[in-house]
């Protein structure tokens, strides 16, 4: 389910100092479900425009979470979020 995930982006307005980590050449999916049964998945704007922060928030359950992001290949680009329901 990705419907009712809502993100948003607040942008740091700079760029990256550091390289991205070489292990990550086409993004990172997060999991933070810690093994809850069910789930969603919400896909992210990848890559970021530059350093900030994501709030992805879940519209039904109201669970939320914030994701750094620095704009370069190594940033998150999918979230698996709990169902808090």
């Amino acid at each position: 389910m990705t419907g009712n995930i809502e993100v948003t982006f607040l942008s740091h307005h700079r760029k990256p100092k550091c390289a991205p980590n070489p292990k990550y050449p086409s993004g990172i999916d997060l999991d933070v479900t810690h093994g809850a049964s069910v789930a969603c998945l919400a896909n992210l704007p990848y890559p970021a425009e530059c350093c900030g922060v994501l709030f992805v928030r879940c519209k039904t359950c109201g669970y939320s979470i914030a994701i750094t992001t620095a704009g370069r290949v190594d940033d998150p680009r999918t979230v698996k979020l709990p169902c808090e329901r």
